[in-house]
């Protein structure tokens, strides 16, 4: 899953709290501070390691889904967001070992989880590939987004820098409304697709968090500054209202 333009703009949480000038607790520190708590690195070491394996597999699937592709300039446009994406997993694999851990190590924990939710969402045709490439991948960036609020200063500007769109979401944005306005069948199936999607992302990001000692922590409070149980059900409140707006700019019903 790989979930980023301006605030106004659908494939962005509104509002997200990433956005706040004063930052307190821990989000007031820089990594050298903060990493002095063991919980909290422990916790950073499982983001970095969950966004890292998150963009190599984005890097795998938008490879894999320039197969589909109907023509050679989408071909080309997704290889492009391919490598970006290879990019962004190169500079998360580059902080886990200039702090010391290994990054292989740091990824491993996720690779079920994130396997998984490929191999229960494999697409079967070039439209669901892009609808599941916007959805899934902005509803994980929406998640990163919320949680980077709370990091320290550098660790936070990394992950909202490997976050930064690629373009996929104005080029799945075009290709599906044309596809629907040239048969508004296609509308109805991809609509369920993106439904599906959205639970399947939601369910593997729980059990992942759940499995995670120092990464649930981080979410409901202990180590991150200012998340509660109520701030939890507000952050996906934010992520489900997101992705409502996301299927509208893709002429998709809820």
């Amino acid at each position: 899953m790989r979930f980023m333009t301006s605030s106004d703009k659908p494939d962005r949480a509104a509002d997200a709290p990433e956005t706040t000038d004063a930052h307190t607790g821990v989000a007031a520190l820089d990594w050298a501070a903060a990493s002095a708590d063991p919980q909290y690195r422990a916790a950073v070491v499982d983001l970095l390691g969950a966004l890292a394996y998150g963009e190599l597999a984005a890097f795998e699937r938008l490879a894999e889904d320039a197969k589909l592709a109907p023509t050679l300039e989408d071909k080309a446009e997704l290889a492009k967001m391919a490598s970006a994406e290879f990019h962004h997993f190169e500079r998360l694999r580059d902080r886990l070992a200039e702090i010391g851990e290994d990054p292989t190590s740091a990824m491993e924990p996720f690779v079920a989880a994130y396997d998984g939710f490929h191999k229960q969402t494999a697409p079967s045709d070039w439209l669901e590939g892009l609808v599941k490439a916007y959805v899934g991948d902005s509803i994980a960036s929406d998640f990163y987004r919320e949680v980077a609020a709370r990091l320290d200063s550098d660790t936070r500007a990394l992950v909202l820098a490997v976050l930064d769109d690629t373009g996929h979401g104005g080029f799945a944005v075009e290709k599906v409304r044309a596809a629907i306005e040239a048969d508004p069948r296609v509308g109805g199936r991809l609509a369920l697709w993106a439904r599906r999607l959205m639970g399947e992302a939601l369910s593997q990001s729980q059990r992942v968090v759940a499995d995670r000692d120092a990464l649930s922590t981080m979410l409901v409070g202990g180590v991150a500054d200012g998340f509660d149980l109520a701030e939890v059900g507000k952050m996906f409140s934010r992520i489900t209202e997101a992705h409502t707006k996301r299927m509208a700019a893709l002429g998709l019903a809820a």
